[in-house]
């Protein structure tokens, strides 16, 4: 693992050096990136179930059945906090913005609480595995740092190839999450860093691999999530024209905090609590509470994904949805692309249950010429153009190619929903 971990961080560097960003992300679309969003959650969902699956293995049949009512009302409570910005009047505003950020913080040290109470303290428990002296905790080892350079040559050129696979998995879930968080609703102005990121990731990642411990990367849903905290409301001078004149009109815009603050803050807490004596701290906290941090942080990815709204749309009576425009025609073709996006995200994560888990950040990079080669010529243009677009920057597929069509061509008559294109069918 070192020597995987420590390819990947010289591959981080390369991507940081010739700014992969700007020549890969402006091909990706948001169907890929609502796909690999959607799969976060369903894994956080997944890793939720498989914590209480061991608590059910190690504890008594009431311990167990606490430990779901402790996951669940972690989940809950935390979700009930971080609405407090609109229980306006109740409590002042300052309160209610605290209870809204710090909602799963809250909601954490309630349930790592409530089982030291009454009745519930005399339940068994399982805890977090925590050390409790500045030792490395595989026994097996005195030092902790792995000897890597003891590896024979050819293993370590067999390493690249999982290297590679590492470092695709962290650059595409790095730039879908930097692209979520800056997102138009949060109104960032600061442009994003993505090669000093990158840079970082690489190094922590080569880090991590010589300590020997898993590489430490997983911002998804974490980054909206820091976002959504971070959002307050602005009053900004808008110009608009009435009737030819000219008229200033002061509007509410919701914005997020620019700030490095408090990123530097989680950083120095998580590195307080990785350290003796908080270590023990931690090892209060049940599994359970664990697992219901898994539950709320896929329930917060899972609620500003997209594909959750269409997939309400497949529930809705047809009188009842939003009138579409007109060239889109009907709802089917969103429809079927709204379940294509479900069925890949299933297909992907069952890849992630075998042996082939490892190659699963390849199939995600496949999604983007499927995307741009493939699915054009089974969706009609206008419902592309409706449901889909470039993560990275202004327009749609449909636009680019529409900007490179000659005006000749421009002018022939496009195409009926429906009718074979390419020898498929358009929905």
């Amino acid at each position: 693992m070192a020597w995987s971990l420590i390819h990947a961080g010289w591959m981080h560097y390369i991507l940081a050096i010739i700014n992969a960003h700007d020549w890969t992300m402006r091909y990706v679309t948001t169907f890929s990136t609502e796909i690999f969003s959607l799969l976060n959650s369903i894994i956080y969902f997944h890793k939720s179930i498989q914590e209480l699956q061991r608590a059910h293995a190690s504890l008594s049949f009431a311990a167990f059945l606490y430990a779901i009512i402790g996951a669940v009302g972690t989940m809950l409570l935390a979700i009930f906090l971080s609405t407090a910005n609109s229980w306006k009047p109740l409590f002042h505003r300052y309160i209610r913005m605290g209870l809204t950020e710090y909602a799963a913080a809250i909601s954490i040290i309630i349930f790592i609480a409530i089982p030291h109470v009454g009745e519930l303290a005399t339940l068994d428990k399982s805890t977090l595995t925590v050390s409790h002296s500045f030792r490395p905790t595989n026994e097996d080892r005195t030092v902790f740092f792995v000897r890597f350079w003891q590896l024979p040559v050819s293993w370590i050129f067999a390493a690249i190839i999982p290297g590679l696979i590492i470092t695709v998995l962290f650059f595409f879930d790095h730039e879908v999450s930097s692209i979520i968080c800056t997102i138009d609703r949060y109104g960032t102005k600061k442009p994003g860093g993505f090669a000093w990121d990158i840079v970082l990731l690489g190094t922590t990642t080569v880090l991590c691999g010589i300590l020997g411990i898993p590489p430490a990367n997983g911002l998804l849903p974490q980054a909206p999530l820091h976002s959504e905290s971070l959002m307050h409301i602005e009053r900004d001078d808008v110009k608009i024209t009435v009737d030819g004149e000219e008229k200033t009109e002061i509007r509410e815009i919701k914005r997020v905090y620019e700030q490095r603050w408090s990123a530097f803050l989680h950083a120095g807490a998580i590195l307080i609590f990785v350290s003796p004596p908080f270590q023990r701290v931690l090892g209060l906290t049940p599994t359970s509470v664990l697992a219901g941090l898994f539950l709320f942080m896929g329930e917060q990815s899972l609620s500003v994904n997209p594909i959750l709204y269409r997939f309400f749309y497949l529930l809705t009576p047809p009188s009842e949805l939003p009138a579409l425009p007109t060239a889109v025609g009907s709802y089917w073709g969103v429809h079927a692309y709204t379940i294509s996006q479900i069925v890949l995200t299933t297909l992907i994560f069952v890849v992630t249950l075998t042996r082939g888990a490892p190659a699963f950040p390849v199939i995600i990079i496949a999604l983007v010429p499927v995307r741009l080669l493939l699915m054009n010529r089974m969706w009609n243009r206008e419902t592309l153009r409706f449901v889909d677009a470039w993560a990275c920057r202004e327009g749609t597929p449909e636009d680019s190619e529409d900007s490179r069509t000659s005006p000749e061509k421009a002018k022939e008559p496009n195409e009926g929903p429906g009718e074979p294109r390419g020898g498929l069918v358009v929905v």
